[in-house]
């Protein structure tokens, strides 16, 4: 396995030439071997891809780590999920990656199909219009406040938090829903105005908290 768990919050990933990692500066904790460090920019590819995370605000700073070795990830304390891809994508919110393998794809992409309501809706809810794909065969660490646990779908829908929401594979569509009423316009309704509708056959991870990153 080269992504070992060490604790809740830190993961030690095994880096082979064959095998150079990305993750976010600031998330290397220590490292052993023969392991090189060099920066790179964001983390999607492609002319588009950089003009759809400028617009989100997700071009995360990275750092490819090379060479022989191993190197331990963590990053300000928030607890650290590993997920195994098999040849599917990974649909996450940018500033939750933590690390990935080198080889995977990566992209920008809209959540939603709600056109300009959904990005005024994400704008409102803090959950960004644009998300980041990851596909291929390899692992994605990413973070999140107080853990994440794994919702399957088979063709149902289920509602989510936006600040709950870290990422989803496989099948789904995710949608950006309001019910705003006069009790929200004045503050004297529940607070959850704002929901994403997930539908299809997959699984959404779900963090444990509604805070924002």
């Amino acid at each position: 396995m080269t992504y070992e768990v060490v604790n809740s919050k830190v993961v030690r990933v095994q880096v082979s030439q064959a095998n150079p990692v990305l993750a976010r500066r600031g998330a290397m904790l220590g490292y052993s071997g023969q392991v090189a460090f060099r920066p790179v920019s964001g983390a999607a590819q492609g002319v588009g891809g950089m003009v759809g995370t400028m617009l989100a605000g997700e071009s995360n700073r990275m750092m490819v780590a090379e060479g022989q070795g191993s190197v331990l990830y963590g990053f300000r304390g928030h607890y650290v999920t590993v997920i195994d891809l098999t040849g599917d994508s990974l649909v996450v919110e940018a500033d939750r990656l933590l690390a990935h393998d080198a080889h995977l794809q990566t992209g920008v992409e809209m959540v939603g199909q709600g056109g300009v309501r959904s990005a005024v809706r994400g704008a409102m809810t803090g959950q960004g219009l644009f998300t980041t794909r990851i596909s291929g065969q390899g692992t994605v660490a990413v973070l999140s406040h107080g853990g994440t646990f794994p919702i399957q779908l088979n063709g149902e829908t289920v509602g989510v938090d936006p600040q709950a929401y870290v990422a989803h594979t496989g099948a789904l569509q995710v949608d950006l829903k309001a019910s705003v009423g006069m009790r929200d316009l004045i503050g004297r309704g529940s607070g959850e105005a704002f929901q994403l509708h997930v539908s299809g056959h997959g699984t959404v991870h779900v963090q444990a908290s509604e805070e924002k990153f």
